[in-house]
């Protein structure tokens, strides 16, 4: 089975899909693997490097494509290369399925079989393939040192011959994998850090990593099957907001990690809440590739608003782009392991798994996913 592996082309884009270390351990259980030459420049990999994993090198991007029996891309493809792919061969990348119906559809059309990564069940069978967490762990840690870099204060306290230099405050709006690792981060800085999830489950992580959990009444709430935060009523969201206000208005940093599984971010922290900032605080907006939890954050863009900077970069896990290669690579792989039958040596889908239904967008020409068809009218 020829896996093919491709350079990314989004603007600014550093991380690979695939490392050498992932491709010598595809190798030795039989797959024949082709990457783009110059995969891995962004990340100090070598073409030789590559090689001596065990892959061969090509630079005719097309012919790469038309020839894989599965595309392996870190993001969604441009729409026009997916007619260039074999009919019946597997597309395995992030797509944003939600927000891309026409690529959803073309893909269908040209009877590829497309894999949405971020879909991937969060379920313990499927930890090791779930690259949701693993970037969004690197994400939260980005977050941090942004902040960090940004803030004229600095996050430890300090006991000198001058006096006691305070602690920052760091308040973490949302309790997932991004923001346990913001929470991790400040505290081995040094900061006093508080933290609120509409989860109440999550209060016993959150004191465990020695942050204090900020508790407000919004009656009942909970976790998706997926862990993700449940939405709230209209008048639950004007609690939670009335409730951080204080948290916000105390903190030097503000964090905020809230998504909604297949819908936009909701928006938690408003213009008024902003303006009760003490001018030098820092606002970091991680929720704003999907439309972002902080009025007035731009995506991209550090904006001031009466002194308080709001921090809206995308793509905070490409800033350490080593690592977070590292890990995407090894949740392809392990994914690609999960379904590898080693007599064969191809990619043996079971369509009755949980992780292939939860993934698998369109199967034999026609949309299969029914948790997209259920999202997407």
């Amino acid at each position: 089975m020829k896996i093919v592996a491709l350079k990314e082309t989004f603007p600014g884009e550093k991380r690979v899909p695939l490392i050498p270390a992932s491709v010598d351990k595809l190798v030795k259980s039989g797959a024949e693997i082709v990457v783009e030459s110059g995969i891995g420049e962004t990340c100090r990999f070598t073409d030789d490097d590559y090689k001596n994993a065990g892959a061969s090198i090509e630079s005719d991007r097309q012919a790469l494509i038309s020839s894989a029996d599965m595309v392996l891309r870190l993001l969604k493809p441009p729409i026009e290369e997916i007619d260039l792919m074999k009919k019946g061969a597997y597309h395995v990348s992030y797509l944003d399925p939600f927000n891309e119906k026409e690529l959803v559809e073309k893909f269908a059309s040209a009877g590829v079989e497309a894999v949405s990564l971020e879909m991937i069940p969060r379920s313990t069978i499927a930890q090791k393939m779930d690259v949701l967490s693993s970037q969004a762990n690197l994400g939260g840690y980005v977050a941090v040192i942004l902040a960090a870099e940004k803030q004229d204060l600095i996050f430890p306290m300090m006991t000198t011959p001058s006096g006691t230099i305070k602690p920052a405050r760091v308040f973490i709006i949302g309790v997932g994998v991004a923001g346990l690792q913001a929470i991790a981060t400040a505290k081995r800085l040094g900061a006093r850090v508080e933290a609120f999830d509409t989860r109440p489950v999550v209060e016993e992580q959150v004191k465990s990593l020695g942050a204090k959990f900020v508790k407000i009444d919004l009656g009942e709430t909970g976790q998706t099957k997926d862990g993700y935060a449940k939405a709230l009523t209209p008048e639950q969201i004007k609690l939670q907001q009335a409730g951080m206000a204080k948290a916000c208005a105390m903190a030097d940093v503000v964090i905020t990690t809230a998504q909604l599984f297949g819908r936009p971010a909701p928006r938690i922290v408003t213009a008024e809440m902003v303006r009760q900032m003490r001018p030098g605080s820092v606002i970091v907006d991680m929720a704003i590739e999907s439309g972002g939890n902080v009025e007035g954050a731009e995506l991209n863009k550090t904006v001031d608003v009466g002194g308080v900077l709001i921090i809206g970069m995308g793509n905070l896990p490409g800033h350490v782009a080593i690592p977070a290669s590292q890990m995407y690579s090894a949740n392809l792989a392990n994914f690609i392991g999960h379904f590898w039958d080693k007599e064969s040596k191809t990619f043996n889908p079971k369509f009755e798994d949980e992780i292939m239904k939860g993934c698998l967008i369109t199967h034999n020409g026609r949309i299969y996913s029914e948790t997209y068809k259920s999202i997407v009218k």
